[in-house]
């Protein structure tokens, strides 16, 4: 089925408040879910509410968590999240950030400690509106190991994504979102959901033997992801281990973490003020000569094109605007579930999953 944005999006706004978080990050995640649909990231969007909310009703999720700074030395910033939402300590951790850029010319903020933060391009997104180029690594502290080391048969490594962003004065950014995974642990649970399989090459199962199926993942014992490009991807994912992880004193991913058995997050974010480097308008100028350079390469495919990192979200949020966000049976049933969970009536359920 096709959703209406609006309708599903104050749905889950409703949920999250139910679950016990205040009106303000009700907003956040809800934004931040609805928007990851729109964009055609179904792996990070409303196929979360059931497990997030879950999570915030048993108290597990904290709520109205203000971000604690442990170490402050001006452009180098340590945050614990304090286990509060993801997708609300990060925003104000990179609210920070921004200014730091601007006073410092750079900034560098590590963020221990967080609920699953969500999509990780939306933080280089926030960045490029404020004019800075950035990078972000991203880790989890157990819960999240999911993928297998190259040349190894099972799961050592979280999907450990990595997102960096540009902004272009008039025109929308460059926003490179990518998992070191060969796809993120949410793609397969969507698969799963909707009956499909996956790429060749994007799991093994539990014999190490390639397959396609979503099942094997979820197996006892279970499958495992494979690296992006792989040995390319498994040195990125050993280093996002390490600067998300190791170097923010959050830890890298290990089964014996103490908060192993919940989706935790560690990140790492490095803002720079291009006015401090060659200027915003130098740069600007140079990356669309660049930009022009790349597009004009004749397609491979007859009527094709040369896209930017960004391109096809931007596409996909103005084609499910229009016509809605297409979920899936399995992901329709689990919102229905969160809601009755937290005792939104049937009703209100039923107009929050109203067809586009």
């Amino acid at each position: 089925m096709n959703i209406a944005a609006e309708p599903l999006h104050q749905l889950v706004r409703t949920v999250f408040e139910r679950a016990g978080t205040t009106a303000e990050e009700a907003g956040l995640v809800a934004d931040h879910l609805i928007d990851c649909n729109l964009m055609g990231h179904d792996s990070h969007g409303v196929i979360r509410v059931l497990p997030y909310a879950r999570l915030v009703h048993s108290g597990r999720t904290a709520s109205d968590q203000p971000i604690k700074i442990t170490k402050d030395a001006g452009a180098l910033v340590t945050i614990d999240g304090q286990e509060g939402l993801g997708q609300v300590v990060v925003k104000k951790a990179i609210d920070l950030g921004i200014e730091r850029a601007r006073e410092h010319g750079v900034a560098v903020i590590g963020i221990c400690n967080t609920a699953h933060m969500g999509r990780i391009g939306a933080w280089a997104e926030q960045a490029a509106a404020a004019g800075l180029v950035s990078m972000h690594f991203c880790n989890t502290t157990g819960f999240g190991i999911q993928v297998a080391p190259f040349g190894g048969t099972d799961r050592r490594l979280s999907v450990n994504p990595i997102a960096m962003g540009v902004p272009r004065p008039g025109q929308e950014p460059i926003i490179h979102d990518m998992s070191t995974g060969t796809v993120a642990a949410g793609k397969v649970r969507v698969a799963r959901n909707k009956g499909e399989q996956l790429p060749e090459g994007a799991l093994i199962d539990n014999q190490g033997r390639p397959t396609t199926d979503p099942e094997s993942f979820f197996a006892d014992p279970p499958g495992a992801i494979t690296t992006a490009a792989g040995h390319k991807g498994y040195g990125l994912a050993l280093f996002v281990e390490i600067l998300a992880g190791s170097l923010t004193g959050g830890s890298s991913s290990h089964p014996d973490h103490p908060t192993a058995d919940r989706p935790v997050n560690n990140l790492l974010s490095i803002l720079i003020d291009p006015e401090r480097m060659a200027g915003s308008a130098a740069m600007a100028a140079d990356i669309d000569r660049l930009v022009g350079w790349v597009k004009a390469s004749p397609p491979l495919v007859a009527g094709g094109e040369v896209l930017m990192p960004g391109d096809v979200e931007r596409r996909a949020r103005a084609d499910r605007r229009a016509n809605g966000i297409s979920l899936d049976p399995n992901t329709l049933a689990q919102i229905r579930e969160a809601a009755s969970m937290v005792g939104v009536p049937a009703d209100e359920i039923e107009r929050g999953l109203a067809p586009a």
